[in-house]
């Protein structure tokens, strides 16, 4: 399948298929009649990438996990090291970002006991 076809089919932005033809990974695709022709290797390393574009990979991991990929099951332990490093980086995003909400939440909370304690003197004058 052309890099339009591909694109169409499994919604993946022709800027990202361009990309991952330019790292020369695509052992499988094929040059013919001046277009790259996708074969379903190409199309799992294209979900696999998309999931690392998905879960906040920058371009020049994407390429470094995917080279590894490609060399095999010996750079398994450093592709599990870049997973992990993301993972934790999320982890502390999210503990970040619930921080901020208890925060937020206390002001709320204060602004609706002020609020309270305003009309509770009203009413009582």
């Amino acid at each position: 399948m052309t890099i339009n076809e591909a694109s169409e089919r499994y919604k993946i932005p022709i800027k990202i298929l361009q990309e991952y033809e330019s790292w020369g990974l695509c052992g499988e695709v094929k040059k013919v009649m001046g277009s790259w022709q996708y074969d379903n290797s190409d199309i799992e390393r294209l979900s696999t990438i998309m999931t690392l574009h998905d879960i906040g990979f920058t371009n020049n991991e994407i390429e470094k996990y995917m080279r590894l990929l490609v060399d095999g099951v010996s750079t398994e332990a450093e592709r599990m090291k870049m997973l992990e490093t993301k993972r934790s980086g999320t982890l502390n995003e999210i503990h970040f970002k619930q921080r901020q909400l208890d925060r937020l939440d206390y002001l709320r909370f204060e602004m609706k006991m002020q609020n309270k304690n305003k009309a509770k003197r009203r009413i009582s004058k």
